[in-house]
């Protein structure tokens, strides 16, 4: 029997980690450093934290003890992003130097880095990335979703589709495992853009217009850092984009809406860590960096300014787009 450890407890963790448990053909354990949680999963076959409700499958275990990652067949990171390279530098004589490790997290990993990148350079486990529109809350509730799975290599993905035969998660594949973490990073923050644009105007024309230009900017930028234009196309791409930018249980989504609202200060700006908000800092100063015409992204640009200028006038933040693109 497969040993699958999930590192991490919460809700894409316990909802892809239910998805197997419940096939019943193998050992599902999420590791976690709440004991609260990892009793209820034991005792009450309930994730207290996350899904309160939903009673979750018999085979799911919960475990604290990190000594469980030395028998794992697979690994899949479900913690913050920023957590991901430090947590398994810190632990990799724990790991079982032959299982497969697959990153779930969206986000830059330690100094701005991709996870993958700054992983291969200490581990030799094969490293792949699973990406894609994919709300937990529907994931559990049995929903058909799609990830975008990518490694370095085509060695390991049967490995992985064979795991999540016959159940609600479907993959396309791709080699470009850089382009598809820029790209579940990229939607962030274009997701608050279309988040602020809805929070003003009731306009399926403007944001069709805008939704255009923010697919265009991603592109580019996934290209311009060494992604590959297909991968727009994948889950992992407009997928993921669209999911985020267009549903309110979407956090990037929701902090959009906040701020075109008006419910958005300097204060609320320096304490708000959600993704988006991260990954805007980080690209444009990764285009300036790259001596890449800032101008040439009007969308990432304005938004970096809400972000960065005080008392930015946020009412005239879609006007201001507009006004760059024609």
């Amino acid at each position: 029997m497969k040993k699958i450890v999930f590192v991490g407890s919460g809700a894409i963790a316990t909802a892809v980690g239910n998805v197997l448990a419940r096939k019943g053909m193998y050992d599902v354990t999420l590791l976690s450093i709440e004991k609260e949680v990892v009793e209820s999963i034991n005792n009450q076959r309930l994730n207290i934290s996350y899904f309160p409700n939903v009673k979750l499958s018999r085979t799911l275990k919960a475990s604290s003890d990190i000594n469980i990652l030395g028998d794992a067949d697979v690994i899949f990171m479900a913690i913050p992003s920023t957590a991901v390279v430090d947590y398994l530098f810190e632990n990799k004589k724990y790991l079982n130097p032959r299982a497969i490790i697959v990153n779930l997290a969206k986000g830059f990993g330690k100094d701005d880095k991709l996870i993958p990148d700054c992983v291969r350079t200490f581990l030799v486990n094969p490293i792949l990335t699973m990406k894609g529109p994919s709300f937990a809350r529907e994931i559990i509730n049995r929903q058909e979703t799609g990830f975008t799975l990518a490694s370095y290599t085509n060695e390991y993905f049967n490995d992985i589709a064979d795991l999540f035969e016959n159940t609600n998660i479907y993959f396309d594949y791709s080699n470009d495992i850089n382009g598809v973490e820029y790209a579940s990073i990229l939607k962030n923050i274009y997701a608050i853009i279309i988040g602020m644009l809805d929070a003003n105007y009731d306009s399926a024309n403007m944001r069709s217009l805008i939704i255009t230009k923010a697919i265009n900017e991603m592109r580019n930028l996934l290209i311009s850092f060494g992604g590959k234009d297909i991968t727009m196309f994948n889950y992992c791409g407009f997928g993921d984009f669209s999911l985020t930018a267009l549903n309110d249980l979407s956090r990037n989504r929701t902090l959009g809406l906040l701020i075109g609202k008006g419910f958005f200060n300097s204060g609320i700006s320096e304490k708000v860590v959600l993704e988006g908000r991260i990954a805007v800092d980080v690209f444009y100063q990764k285009v300036q960096d790259s001596q890449i015409d800032i101008n040439a992204y009007p969308l990432m640009s304005e938004l970096y300014h809400v972000f960065n200028d005080n008392d930015y006038p946020t009412k005239k933040f879609v006007k201001n787009i507009l006004n760059k693109i024609k």
